[in-house]
């Protein structure tokens, strides 16, 4: 990461909104569903999955927890109508996890048995370390009580994750696997970008071999040679795992991966809470916002 994408991320929160939408318009499908169905299509049409994923999180009341549920029930149903090849992705925190416990299990059960009864699916997102247990507890709920069609996240950079694989294989799970993005202290994360890696090897393969459906969640190619990998020595069939990548991101990396025969699913973030996403994940990752600035002065 160099100097100038650590300035363009540090001086974001001061940027000017119109600003922020141009350089984050490549990876957010703006903020009406409408417009993020259309960005599935033609995902769809060139061959890739989806997820959309409605943004917002860390909900202050119950009310808003109701309303973003009721934004999932309304991208459900318009996946259903349009016939997309497409899922959703839901942070629990959005849900109420900080608030009401048992009223975010019953929030998130109500939208998985709406998602069951289109023939879709859930995939329950993995937020900043104090969600973790709560966030696998919730899932193993669910799981309890008979629904299938839910998946979770686990985050090959937190040090507990190789205990985490262990304690749901019994489940069968449908798990995305990606290195993860929030900022934790040393005792709780690795540090070391070359550690973070081989821990995502290593979970791959346990997860594998423990018979996990894996959302292989990466920009890095070497994860990607590392995967592909795995999938020609076990012989993976392609209803065992897939890729999966961020809309606008290594666009190149995806179109290689999808060339090769390989299942490949985009996250298409959009909602009214677009500004607060972008300056999070741009601050997070400053490679990219020093990537479109530059991308921006270059086509000027």
């Amino acid at each position: 990461m160099g100097l100038f994408d650590r300035l363009v991320a540090g001086f974001l929160p001061v940027v000017p909104k119109p600003l922020v939408r141009m350089v984050s318009a490549r990876y957010i499908a703006g903020d009406k569903l409408d417009r993020a169905v259309e960005v599935v299509k033609k995902l769809n049409l060139s061959g890739a999955l989806s997820t959309l994923d409605v943004l917002g999180e860390h909900v202050d009341r119950l009310d808003d927890a109701k309303a973003t549920a009721g934004a999932y029930r309304r991208a459900l149903e318009e996946i259903d109508a349009k016939k997309l090849d497409c899922n959703v992705s839901v942070k629990l925190t959005a849900l109420g996890l900080k608030l009401d416990k048992e009223f975010c299990l019953e929030t998130t059960e109500a939208l998985v048995r709406e998602a069951a009864r289109l023939k879709n699916f859930v995939r329950i997102d993995m937020e900043d370390s104090s969600c973790t247990t709560d966030t696998l507890d919730l899932y193993r709920k669910l799981r309890a009580r008979g629904h299938d069609n839910v998946g979770v996240v686990l985050q090959a950079y937190l040090r507990r994750t190789a205990e985490d694989v262990e304690s749901l294989l019994d489940l069968s799970p449908n798990v995305r696997l990606c290195k993860g993005i929030y900022v934790e202290a040393r005792r709780i994360a690795f540090q070391d970008g070359a550690i973070v890696n081989r821990s995502f090897v290593t979970l791959l393969d346990r997860l594998v071999d423990g018979g996990a459906y894996v959302g292989v969640a990466t920009h890095d190619e070497r994860l990607v040679f590392e995967a592909e990998r795995i999938v020609r020595k076990r012989k993976l069939l392609r209803s065992r795992y897939e890729f999966q990548m961020l809309l606008g991101v290594e666009r190149g990396l995806r179109d290689i991966v999808m060339a090769s025969g390989h299942r490949m699913r985009i996250y298409v973030p959009f909602g009214a809470a677009w500004y607060e996403y972008s300056v999070r994940r741009l601050k997070e990752n400053p490679a990219i916002a020093g990537h479109v600035v530059r991308s921006l002065f270059a086509r000027r």
